[in-house]
């Protein structure tokens, strides 16, 4: 047993592909609980569409007193003797990338809650996809899928994930472009250096992302007492600390004090920051990133992938 407040040499870290079987043993069940999800979510889902240019009828709205006389519907206006314009709904190219963090800290579960981080994460975006493609968006997962627009698309996401042997610990960014947006699950532990040095080039190729921070209760309260052996899973690196109590609210004030850097620093963007427990229904997290993303922004009449 280490000695108190040792740091024990690090252990390998798992085998890819044996996380790969685990992830795809999973998929059918998470796959269902995000239809689920889905399903509970979608009455209030009124997706993204919105007036301006295109093709499609979006609606009749009384005319106002400036516009272009072009642009009254005198058949409409003739029913009633008022006068109305025809909306067209917005049809600029839009993308929504997903990705959930594969990384082993996200295998972290404690007994306070039923579901480890990955999996919650995983049901997120795959309901995420559920309903967005529901809606007409269409979607990709960055490194692993083409962007596509298809009705059954968080199927066709889980499928393609059950069959990738080894995810990358950071989104591959190379096929996303200006215009799209993407969500980011993640429980975000790295050094904040680190997390704002790839957001950095994410925010470059002008996307607008949406970071949804996946935590554990246990993570957040930090409820040990006495002694106890932290474990990084990251690293196999392991602290025994002799009275756990003690670092408790030096923890605290560094977890919050991440949290609120990140989340200021996605503010000054225009992004999105939602911090989901997976002790709370995953429906939360899900409507909260869904009126993130219907806010209004710089690029929505612009186009690209």
């Amino acid at each position: 047993m280490a000695r108190v407040g040792e740091v024990s040499t690090p252990v390998a870290s798992g085998d890819a592909l044996v996380r790969a079987r685990a992830r795809a043993a999973l998929m059918p069940d998470l796959l269902a609980e995000a239809h689920r999800v889905a399903n509970n979510v979608i009455a209030g889902w009124h997706g993204r569409r919105k007036r301006g240019i295109g093709e499609n009828f979006w609606q009749f709205r009384p005319y106002v007193e400036g516009e272009a006389i072009a642009r009254i519907d005198w058949r409409r206006s003739a029913r009633d003797e008022h006068l109305y314009v025809r909306d067209r709904e917005w049809e600029a190219a839009h993308t929504v990338w997903l990705w959930s963090d594969p990384s082993a800290s996200m295998l972290y579960q404690s007994s306070l809650t039923s579901t480890s981080k990955e999996a919650r994460a995983l049901v997120l975006v795959l309901a995420l996809g559920e309903l967005l493609s529901r809606s007409g968006e269409r979607i990709a997962w960055p490194g692993v899928t083409d962007p596509f627009s298809a009705r059954n698309g968080a199927e066709r996401l889980a499928t393609q994930l059950m069959h990738v042997p080894a995810l990358p610990a950071r989104p591959e960014l190379t096929q996303v472009r200006r215009f799209s947006d993407m969500v980011l699950a993640s429980d975000f532990l790295d050094p904040v250096e680190e997390t704002l040095a790839w957001l950095d080039t994410l925010a470059g190729r002008g996307v607008r992302a949406h970071l949804i921070e996946i935590a554990d209760p246990a993570e957040e309260s930090f409820p040990y007492t006495g002694r106890t052996e932290f474990s990084d899973p990251e690293t196999g690196e392991k602290l025994t600390a002799g009275r756990a109590e003690t670092l408790a609210d030096d923890y605290r004030r560094l977890y919050v004090a991440r949290r609120e850097e990140l989340a200021a620093w996605c503010k000054r963007l225009g992004w999105s920051y939602t911090v989901h427990h997976t002790d709370r229904p995953a429906s939360e997290a899900l409507v909260s990133v869904h009126l993130a993303m219907s806010e209004p922004t710089d690029h929505a009449m612009g186009g690209g992938i």
